[in-house]
């Protein structure tokens, strides 16, 4: 279901047990309980171990389904997972996609699903905090993250690959996520980011305001996560400043 685009477009919180269902997802990547392979997008994907699966929530399908895939152009995905969302923009008629993620396993099963469907020519796979691992002053048609929002107290430790895809820190990733990435844009590109109700709005919310740009959603549908009900969201960022994009 798609909606007409608003300003401060985040949603509040769905309740206050993110961090519980965050968890829960964790457990859900343990050995034993994903497949090896998935059906997505019409096609059969690897999945290696401690990569998150995009079978436990429908964001990585919905976001896939929604996303303006710049054809003939260029696509960032930071937080590539199992490669599902880079492979498909390469498929759907972009010339060039650089893939990014923290998880060195992810990067490979990125790499692998796009040997799998013939797209590694004209695919980058990077270990990269970020942008850390990006050619310095390359830029892009597209740039998106479908993040992971479950926000993490200061004193949390990582102690699993998989918690990457699951929880932020302080929400530190998000505030360089907004801080970096619109200079990273070609001068008609555009920067997404796949968000969701488990999401802590507020936040979000302090960090778009303090790195000046502007948010605003572009499309929104209610799936599941961690066996509940989640709003999805695809929000736009543009220079607050007056440079917004229309719908």
């Amino acid at each position: 279901m798609s909606h007409s685009p608003t300003s401060s477009a985040v949603l509040p919180a769905v309740d206050d047990d993110s961090f519980r269902i965050g968890l829960q997802l964790v457990e859900r990547h343990g050995e034993g309980t994903k497949p090896r392979q998935f059906e997505m997008a019409g096609l059969q994907w690897q999945l290696l171990p401690q990569v998150f699966a995009p079978t436990h929530t429908e964001s990585t399908a919905l976001f896939t389904e929604w996303l303006p895939f710049p054809v003939g152009g260029t696509f960032l995905e930071v937080g590539c997972g199992a490669g599902v969302t880079a492979v498909m923009a390469a498929l759907r008629g972009c010339s060039r996609v650089t893939a990014v993620d923290i998880n060195p396993t992810a990067v490979q099963n990125t790499a692998l699903n796009a040997a799998r469907h013939g797209v590694a020519d004209r695919m980058q796979v990077l270990c990269s905090d970020l942008y850390g691992a990006v050619a310095a002053g390359e830029k892009f048609d597209l740039v998106f993250w479908n993040s992971n929002v479950i926000f993490a107290p200061e004193d949390f430790v990582y102690t699993r690959q998989v918690q990457h895809a699951i929880f932020d820190r302080g929400y530190a990733t998000h505030h360089r996520y907004l801080r970096e990435g619109l200079g990273r844009l070609t001068s008609a590109g555009r920067m997404l980011l796949g968000f969701n109700s488990l999401g802590d709005a507020d936040r979000l919310n302090e960090l778009v305001a303090a790195s000046g740009a502007r948010i605003t959603e572009r499309r929104r549908a209610i799936r599941h996560a961690g066996g509940v009900p989640v709003t999805f969201q695809l929000l736009e960022v543009t220079d607050g400043s007056g440079g917004g994009k229309a719908a």
